[in-house]
């Protein structure tokens, strides 16, 4: 019997046992979801019209969230000819975790020991914790084990509640796509692990690099991130919020996808594409505008900060990665800290920036919402 695997197996059989527990004690359905709801069934079944209930508004915006992260993220780190299996099996596994503990973790913070009332958007949230998650486990691909996986989730996603719940509930931040809350806290805690956790003979093997099929399958992820990450962007805003959340989703990521083919070309010896700059920087753009996707900044401001990742991100693989590497021993297997974490905090200092530029004249009613962010900002 193999003790390792049988540790995993107990561990696994205990988190989902606990997890079940504390949901019979403080999880409920939401007035929404409940059946004494006014608005959760419909007409002919004795409540209000269907489209009263806020399912219809999330359910596709949910769907598509959650094939970006079982989907998208799992074939994504595939890349490595040895690790698929390990990369879709375990990205299935964290997050289905993730979600599960996030719905707890977050109504602890936001509900404290009452009653915590379950909905479509705790679905919704419960996808953007295990996203955080899963942007730590790209930079630990290929030197965990499954029982270290399991602990990286658990502890991520309490501070991962923590500090949305501090930064968006106690400041008043605004980071509608998670640029701040999601990706750049994910790919800097995973680097962190990284540093710690990594020995010389992880970093010096042979079997991180990637082979024809491998590139291919990693390819159908960033397909699927990049046709639903205008949902991601634009799942929690609303009306007109929502319509440039996913518009300038749309144009940034255009532009990331241009200049990542154009860099990756520049800047690769015989200027041949790269297929890890391909797969990777070509997303930077959803990733850089997130956290002020719902904000006027113009299709031509969409288009240059889409376009500025994408250059970013191609640069980090080509120049900031390896420079990190040599410099401090700071390995990155799915370059994280190239999609995730520079492109995280180019959104949020454009964020400060468009805040701070902000008037009357472009927002209308909703400048008072707006000069509130730009003195939470300052």
């Amino acid at each position: 019997m193999n003790l390792e695997k049988l540790k995993f197996a107990l561990t696994l059989l205990c988190v989902q046992v606990l997890i079940i527990v504390v949901f019979i004690q403080f999880v409920s359905y939401d007035s929404e979801a409940s059946a004494k709801g006014l608005s959760s069934v419909s007409s002919h079944r004795g409540g209000n019209d269907n489209k009263a209930n806020s399912i219809t508004r999330f359910d596709s915006l949910f769907q598509d969230v959650h094939v970006m992260i079982f989907v998208g993220f799992g074939f994504l780190m595939t890349f490595l000819r040895k690790y698929g299996y390990s990369a879709v099996g375990y990205n299935m596994l964290i997050a289905a975790i993730a979600i599960q503990w996030s719905i707890l973790c977050r109504g602890i913070f936001h509900h404290g020991l009452n009653t915590i009332p379950i909905n479509i958007e705790s679905l919704i949230n419960g996808d953007f914790a295990a996203g955080a998650v899963l942007i730590s486990f790209g930079a630990l691909l290929g030197v965990t084990n499954p029982l270290h996986l399991v602990t990286l989730c658990l502890i991520e996603v309490f501070l991962y509640a923590l500090n949305e719940y501090i930064g968006a509930t106690l400041f008043g931040a605004i980071d509608i796509g998670g640029s701040m809350w999601i990706h750049t806290f994910g790919a800097y805690f995973g680097l962190a692990l990284s540093l710690t956790m990594r020995r010389q003979k992880d970093i010096d093997t042979k079997n991180e690099g990637s082979s024809y099929n491998s590139d291919i399958f990693a390819m159908i992820g960033t397909i699927f991130l990049w046709l639903f990450w205008p949902s991601f962007n634009g799942a929690m805003a609303t009306g007109d919020d929502q319509h440039r959340a996913v518009i300038n989703t749309v144009l940034s990521l255009t532009g990331s996808c241009i200049f990542s083919f154009a860099a990756s070309s520049l800047m690769c010896p015989e200027n041949k594409f790269s297929m890890v700059h391909v797969q990777n920087a070509s997303l930077a753009g959803g990733v850089a505008v997130g956290a002020i996707a719902d904000l006027m900044i113009q299709p031509f401001g969409a288009l240059l900060i889409g376009s500025l990742a994408g250059l970013l991100s191609t640069a980090g693989y080509v120049y900031i990665s390896p420079f990190l590497q040599r410099k401090i021993g700071l390995h990155d297997t799915c370059g994280v800290h190239n999609l995730h974490g520079m492109p995280g905090v180019m959104a949020g200092f454009i964020g400060v920036i468009m805040a701070a530029i902000a008037t009357e004249d472009q927002y209308g009613n909703r400048f008072h919402f707006i000069k509130k962010l730009r003195f939470t900002f300052i």
